[in-house]
């Protein structure tokens, strides 16, 4: 019986690395050639600064906010979905690199750097994407995906990036999980900079084991009496969230009001999340979609990505399909076009032109675009 549970602990393991791998960052290697395009990414992180410059913040917890930016390259033979990251000396050539490295000593400075990049934009482009990453991921490996999404999704806001202290090791989930829950006031306040910051929007993204700092950020700030900041995301998106749905109904239970919209992405087919629901007891996962009817009565909306571009852990950043869908409008004008009485499962499809993978996108409308009363927990 010792054994059988140790094989299983080990493939929950191995099936979980998917989210993240072992890239370094590439300060001072001194590797000659240029990027084919340079993403600046702000960055916010409960990770303990390091003085190795290939990882300059370690899987180490901080006692404070550690505040910097960096310009993230990608390369010119980038693949759309795809982190061509290097475990040593990566090329700039063929590998996502970081450019350049600004550490910020003090809050106050961070502040003014991410507003001036805010007032350089045009009004409508001034925006602040927050992206949480998941499980096993170094610095580099979060990083790097971030600059991945902004790029890859066309992404017109300044980035900002909340790094909390995973392992980045396939032994230590538990500890990331300690992290996860460590960190959720770090996040708490950067939620609080951005929204207090001259955007006139503010998206929030959670992948995986991130989707419960997210989700533990919101309960903190609502708990603290600090819902104005919730009240200024404008986009939620939990995307294959690793949270115990009891956890989850919990979670929201805190939370006196969430933010609209808010937008789940769930998959059956998620391996990582199966397994990660049988290490913790069977307890299935809010991003296994088990419970669809129970987020709907929440008024949250739900994508079911199973049948799309395989339905993996990490397709809401690889998937082409999303991609040409949010390049052309068609994810948000889809939901937000249908009105009261809109079906509750209805299937995406471009009404112009036909997008390749798009009728596979199963999406379940939030009881208030229903019309059906509040059927989820009271408030």
């Amino acid at each position: 019986m010792i054994k059988l549970r140790f094989l299983t602990f080990f493939l929950v393991l191995v099936v979980l690395s998917g989210c993240g791998g072992r890239a370094v960052l590439g300060l001072g290697d001194g590797k000659e050639g240029e990027s084919a395009a340079v993403v600046p990414i702000y960055v916010s992180t409960m990770r303990a600064r390091s003085d190795n410059l290939a990882l300059p913040y370690s899987a180490e917890r901080a006692k404070s906010l550690n505040f910097a930016k960096f310009e993230i390259g990608i390369p010119a033979t980038h693949v759309a979905g795809e982190v061509e990251s290097a475990s040593r000396a990566p090329s700039p050539v063929r590998n996502f690199v970081a450019r350049s490295f600004q550490p910020f000593d003090e809050k106050a400075q961070f502040v003014a750097a991410l507003d001036a990049d805010l007032m350089r934009r045009p009004p409508e482009e001034r925006e602040v994407f927050i992206f949480v990453h998941g499980y096993n991921n170094n610095f580099a490996d979060s990083i790097f995906r971030n600059a991945q999404i902004v790029h890859d999704y066309k992404i017109k806001a300044v980035a900002l990036h909340y790094a909390w202290p995973s392992g980045g090791s396939l032994p230590l989930y538990v500890y990331d999980r300690d992290s996860a829950a460590y960190s959720r006031d770090g996040l708490a306040d950067t939620i609080e900079i951005a929204a207090r910051s001259q955007a006139k929007r503010v998206v929030l993204v959670g992948h995986s084991m991130g989707s419960y700092v997210v989700m533990e950020a919101l309960r903190s700030l609502s708990l603290s009496g600090r819902d104005k900041y919730i009240s200024r995301i404008n986009d939620l998106v939990l995307a294959a969230p690793d949270i115990d749905i009891d956890v989850f109904q919990s979670q929201l239970r805190d939370i006196d009001k969430l933010p609209n919209p808010f937008m789940i992405l769930v998959s059956t087919r998620d391996k990582a999340l199966n397994l990660s629901g049988g290490l913790t007891g069977g307890h299935p996962r809010v991003g296994s979609g088990a419970d669809v009817a129970a987020l709907q009565a929440e008024n949250i909306t739900v994508l079911d990505t199973s049948n799309l571009d395989g339905g993996s852990h990490g397709v809401f950043a690889s998937s082409p399909t999303l991609m040409a869908l949010m390049a052309k409008g068609g994810l948000t004008n889809d939901i937000t076009d249908r009105g009261e009485g809109a079906p509750a499962e209805t299937i995406l499809a471009d009404g112009t032109s036909v997008i390749q993978g798009a009728a596979s996108l199963v999406i379940y409308l939030p009881a208030r675009l229903l019309g059906v009363p509040n059927g989820g927990l009271t408030r």
